[in-house]
C-alpha cells in the first residue's frame, strides 16, 4: 500500500531522578550524600534512508517515543542515558506540525539525520546540595520532562522525469518499458492509484529517475478524480514529461491546454518548470491522421518555423521537434525542450526519447547546480 501522508505523536524521553542516598560503610559513620544523577532521556532523530519508499511502516502507529533515563543511585553512580528513537523517512518528507501547517524539516537527502526533540535533562542527585549548613540534604531534583510533538509527514516523490497526462494514455505502459518499474497496466481509467517509480538506465554509468503520477483531469486541482491528492508530487520533479494521446477523442490541444492549466492552478511555480511532450499510441492512428495531428499541434505550440529557437528535428518519418540542446541557455521554458511522436508498443521513437530526456534532464541539473 502506498501511503504518503500520515500524522504521529513524537516523544523524547523524561530524563531520570536524582538519588537521594547516604554513604553507608563499616567505621564509617553518618557518611555524607553519595546520590547519583538520573540519566538524561532519548533524543528522537529523523533520518532519511533511500531504501525506504513510502510512509506505510508508520500505518496504525499514533504515538513513538524514545526511553526515559534510568535515575540515578547510591555512590554518585549516574543512571543511564534513554535509548534514543530514530525515526526512519523516505527521501523527499516533509515534517510539518500538525497544529500550525507549519513546515518544520525538508528531508530530502539520503543519509540526512537530524536531531528533532532532545530528550529531558537528568535531575541532580542530592551530594550536589551538600553544603557547610546542609551537610545531609534529604532531596534531589526529578528529571526534567521530554518534549511532545504532533506532527504530520508527507512524503513528496523525488524524480527526476515526472509522467504527466490525462487516465489511460499510456503513462504507466512507458514507464514499464523505459524503467525497472512494474506498474499495471489495463485498458481503463485510472489504473493507477498510487505513484510509481522508476530507474530509467540510458547506459551503464547512466541513468536517471522516472515518476508515473496518477491521471490528471479537468478541474484536478479544485480536487476532482485523483489528480489532487498527488499533484503535489509533480512539485519535486526537475522535468515533467506531457503524454499526449493522439488516438483519444480529446483533442492534443485540449489535453495540453487542460493539463498545464491544472498544474499552474495547483502551484505557480508549475508555470517554471521544464518540459517536453509526448505524443502517445501512434500505433493506433491512421500515418496520415497522425501526421496532420502532429502538424496542427506543433504550430499551436508555436515551434514550427519559429528563426529564434533554431529549431530541428531528429526523426524524419515524424516531425520530433527539438530546441537545441547545445544552446539551453537561450531555451525558451515556456514551451515544450521536444515534441516526440512515440508508441510503446512498437517502440516507436523509445530510444530517442530516452537521450532526449537524459540530455534534457543534464541540462536542468546543470542549471540548477550553477545557481
Amino acid at each position: 500500500m502506498f501511503i504518503d501522508h500520515v500524522e504521529l505523536i513524537l516523544s523524547s524521553g523524561k530524563g531520570g531522578a536524582g538519588s537521594v542516598s547516604f554513604r553507608q560503610e563499616k567505621f564509617v559513620l553518618k557518611g555524607g550524600p553519595d546520590g547519583g544523577d538520573g540519566g538524561r532521556g532519548g533524543d528522537v532523530f529523523i533520518k532519511v534512508d533511500k531504501n525506504s519508499h513510502t510512509l506505510s511502516s508508520f500505518r496504525g502507529k499514533n504515538h513513538l517515543k524514545a526511553k526515559n533515563g534510568v535515575p540515578g543511585m547510591g555512590r554518585k553512580k549516574y543512571g543511564k542515558k534513554g535509548e534514543s528513537l530514530t525515526v526512519v523517512v523516505p527521501p523527499g518528507t516533509q515534517v510539518i506540525d500538525a497544529d500550525t501547517d507549519e513546515l518544520i524539516l525538508d528531508m530530502t537527502d539520503d543519509g540526512q539525520i537530524v536531531k528533532f526533540l532532545e530528550g529531558g535533562k537528568g535531575g541532580l542527585g542530592n551530594w550536589h546540595f551538600r553544603s557547610s549548613t546542609n551537610q545531609r540534604p534529604a532531596y534531589a531534583q526529578p528529571g526534567l520532562p521530554g518534549i511532545t510533538r504532533r506532527v504530520r509527514f508527507e512524503l513528496k516523490l523525488i524524480a527526476d522525469v515526472g509522467l504527466v497526462g490525462f487516465p489511460n494514455v499510456g503513462k504507466s505502459t512507458l514507464i514499464s518499458i523505459l524503467s525497472n518499474a512494474t506498474p499495471e497496466v489495463a485498458n481503463y481509467e485510472f489504473t493507477t492509484l498510487t505513484p510509481k517509480l522508476g530507474v530509467v538506465m540510458v547506459d551503464e554509468y547512466t541513468s536517471f529517475v522516472m515518476a508515473d503520477i496518477p491521471g490528471i483531469i479537468g478541474g484536478a486541482s479544485e480536487g476532482k478524480g485523483l489528480g489532487l491528492e498527488f499533484l503535489k508530487h509533480i512539485e519535486r520533479t526537475k522535468f515533467l514529461l506531457f503524454m499526449l494521446d493522439v488516438a483519444n477523442y480529446r483533442t492534443l490541444e485540449e489535453q495540453y491546454d487542460t493539463l498545464k492549466l491544472e498544474l499552474e492552478s495547483f502551484s505557480p511555480l508549475m508555470k517554471t518548470r521544464d518540459f517536453a511532450i509526448a505524443l502517445s499510441r501512434m500505433d493506433s492512428v491512421l500515418e496520415e491522421e497522425a501526421l496532420e495531428k502532429i502538424e496542427n499541434f506543433i504550430s499551436y505550440v508555436e515551434l514550427e518555423g519559429d528563426k529564434h529557437n533554431n529549431l530541428y528535428h531528429f526523426d524524419k518519418s515524424y516531425k520530433t521537434y527539438v530546441q537545441p540542446i547545445d544552446e539551453f541557455e537561450d531555451y525558451d521554458h515556456s514551451k515544450p525542450f521536444f515534441i516526440a511522436p512515440i508508441s510503446s508498443m512498437t517502440k516507436l521513437n523509445i530510444n530517442p526519447l530516452k537521450f532526449s530526456l537524459l540530455d534534457a534532464v543534464k541540462k536542468v541539473r546543470d542549471e540548477a547546480d550553477s545557481y
